[in-house]
């Protein structure tokens, strides 16, 4: 037989206890009963392997931890194991004063290092396991910064004053964004230093009247620094490893970071490391940890402690940089994409506002839009395309240069709808999108408008009654095959008309008949607060529309213009019909001298008559049908003439023997501002007069 046989044993939890029927498949569960030790008995000792352990008393304990006390009852529950490290007394105590005044350590002392502890100051990591739990507090505080200064904030926040007294974070400036490479020199920056405060008056709450005077930690660091190539401090960045203060790469890199005549105010020994923080693809800066001389110095598992630092803070200033320069896209793209500024028109003022469903999407594909049209008109437009994403906000910008290339035409509401349905399909079959389109003109106070599948508009009138439009509301752009239909509605003057996207009465609260109702009765309830003869100024009705959301309501993109209608009285139109002859300038010029003369603006006479009389004698050249001719006196005195002829007249430099091409040179010297606009009918040529 081999001597070297092994020889196995049953474990615990499968070895019937003492009692227990073996054929029982249950008896490994059962516990007998057994009697505490007397008093002042010793723990039994735990035998070698193979050997039965001894038995004291009337009871043997296979399984007992050392330290603790049987159970006197079945199910009974045990005590708690102690800390790791921490011994525990017979009876169950932690040693007290007296017992670490009898291992020869001073009652107050650090249990590792054998120092004393101060009250109020940070003791240092004492095992391995503080220092696990303290990496893993830090980096999940560094991992929750979005920008970069909540990354380095974090940073600061998790070291000071738990790992260090002090922290200086520099990093590169400017910082290199993905994979782009960085031109010039390295340069590095202070971004932000903390350190542990004054000691203040807890109790009181107010700085004592006796400052303490500046430590060392207070007095490190320069606002830059430029790392030249194959300096130290460039072979320590490089490295990319923690190095303590004291070691010969880190001593004659620190007076090259912190500038020349500031090295001294580090403290001595292993009391500093200076860190690289380097991203995915580069070094990105530096941070160096400071302890006073008051406190246990760093050792050597504290380089490890500072590398996951300083590789958790790169990473995340790395990706806060890229989301930077995303966030930046976005808003460029989504800024562009909307108008600047709205338009100054003839007989309407208007407000508009946008906002985006929350920080982290910021595009999205709502839009608005006013565009001017002949004849004093002006075409409102808000839309919503499906989907918060850079195609949705691209298939947006799409949609609204189709809206304002048709615009321009001059085509009714319903036609609009109808080409640009046609438009989203060339772009893609699943690509949705609500629009509603109107046309208002000040000089008849009507308004035109066609839906595509979006929010009816709300109508708030002079008296505060505030109304849902009924627009029939067809069916979204991109479906095909449907027809839009347009519906024209009295608009009158102190009217304010609001266009606005889903995202305003619709959310998971609320379904969007609601957030309707809901924004009607707000208008309405604003308006009260004017009067009845005063409509509530545009920018603070806007204002308030917002305000109706809740904190919960911001589930989509808003958009949200406003147009108030002021209209064009009919004391202040002149129109006529001239027929296509010679005879035509003339009497376009008798009659403009009349209409200035009713409104008083004689001054302007000899200007209205040499330009009228150009801009007429050129449409009567090609006209078959008559000619109109319009004054509108608003703000600015505007003439408009139209013609049935679709070609737009270009100003060019007539030559000194051309008989003609001189009259549109005249309009653009003389008018303050002129255009020609192509209808479906012909075209309008117009100009505007500054009023004496």
């Amino acid at each position: 037989m081999d001597s070297t046989r092994v020889t196995e044993h049953p474990t615990s939890f499968d070895r019937p206890q003492t009692g227990a029927d073996p054929a029982d498949p249950g008896g490994a569960l059962l516990r007998t009963p057994v009697p505490p030790l007397p008093p002042g008995a010793a723990l039994p000792a735990q035998g070698r392997t193979g050997e039965p352990a001894p038995v004291s008393g009337t009871g043997a304990f296979e399984h007992a931890q050392p330290g603790a006390e049987p159970s006197a009852e079945p199910g009974a529950s045990r005590h708690r194991p102690a800390a790791e490290g921490v011994p525990v007394q017979p009876d169950g105590s932690r040693p007290g004063p007296a017992a670490a005044e009898l291992r020869g350590a001073p009652p107050e002392a650090e249990r590792r290092t054998g120092q004393p502890t101060v009250p109020g100051q940070p003791t240092p990591m004492r095992r391995d396991g503080d220092r696990l739990r303290f990496v893993g507090a830090a980096t999940r505080r560094i991992a929750r910064g979005m920008d970069l200064d909540e990354i380095v904030m974090g940073l600061c926040r998790a070291t000071v004053p738990t790992f260090a007294d002090a922290i200086l974070v520099y990093l590169r400036e400017p910082l290199p964004v993905g994979d782009e490479r960085p031109t010039g020199p390295l340069v590095l920056r202070l971004r932000r230093t903390d350190r542990i405060p004054a000691e203040r008056d807890t109790e009181g709450g107010f700085i004592p009247a006796v400052q303490p005077e500046p430590s060392q930690l207070e007095t490190v660091g320069s606002e830059l620094c430029e790392v030249r190539p194959g300096s130290s401090l460039a072979e320590v960045l490089r490295g990319v490893r923690p190095v303590f203060a004291d070691s010969p790469a880190a001593h004659a890199a620190l007076p090259e970071l912190l500038g020349d005549g500031r090295e001294f105010a580090v403290p001595d020994g292993r009391r500093a490391i200076l860190a690289p923080l380097r991203g995915r693809r580069r070094v990105i800066g530096a941070a160096l940890f400071l302890r006073g001389p008051e406190r246990v110095a760093f050792e050597a598992e504290d380089l490890l402690v500072a590398a996951q630092l300083a590789t958790h803070s790169a990473l995340g200033i790395d990706k806060a940089v890229l989301y930077g320069r995303e966030a930046y896209i976005a808003d460029e793209l989504q800024r562009t994409m909307l108008p600047e500024n709205l338009p100054r028109c003839t007989g309407v003022r208007l407000a508009s506002r946008y906002l985006p469903a929350a920080e982290t999407a910021r595009v999205g594909g709502d839009w608005y839009d006013a565009i001017p049209l002949p004849g004093s008109r002006v075409a409102l437009v808000v839309g919503d395309v499906m989907g918060h994403s850079m195609t949705s906000a691209a298939i947006m910008g799409q949609l609204r240069t189709t809206a304002q290339t048709l615009a321009g035409l001059d085509l009714p509401p319903q036609e609009v709808l109808h080409h640009l349905d046609e438009q989203a399909q060339r772009l893609g079959s699943d690509r949705m999108a609500t629009c509603l389109y109107a046309v208002y003109d000040p000089v008849s106070h009507r308004i035109t408008i066609a839906n595509a599948g979006h929010p009816p508009p709300v109508l708030l009138h002079l008296g505060g009654r505030a109304e849902v439009l009924r627009v029939p509301a067809g069916a979204p752009i991109g479906v095909g095959g449907v027809d839009f239909e347009a519906v024209e509605l009295d608009a009158p003057a102190g009217a304010t008309l609001l266009l606005y996207t889903d995202g305003l009465v619709e959310s998971r609260l609320r379904d969007v008949w609601t957030g309707i109702e809901q924004l009607r009765e707000r208008l309405a309830a604003t308006a009260q607060l004017t009067g009845p003869d005063h409509p509530p100024p545009l920018e603070a009705l806007c204002d308030e529309v917002l305000d109706m959301l809740g904190p919960g309501d911001r589930d989509d993109d808003i958009a949200l213009l406003a147009a108030r209608f002021d209209g064009i009285a009919p004391s202040d139109v002149a129109y006529w019909f001239l027929d296509p002859d010679d005879t035509a300038p003339g009497r376009a010029r008798r009659m403009a001298r009349r209409a200035l003369a009713r409104w008083g603006m004689e001054d302007l006479t000899d200007s209205v008559e040499l330009l009228v009389s150009e801009v007429v004698t050129n449409a009567v050249r090609y006209a078959t049908k008559p000619v109109t001719l319009r004054l509108l006196r608003t703000d600015v005195l505007r003439c408009e003439v139209g013609d049935d002829v679709p070609q737009l007249p270009r100003l060019r430099q007539a030559r000194a023997t051309d008989e003609g091409g001189r009259g549109l040179y005249l309009v653009n010297r003389l008018a303050r501002r002129w255009g020609a606009t192509r209808l479906s009918t012909g075209k309008v040529v117009w100009f505007e007069l500054n009023r004496g």
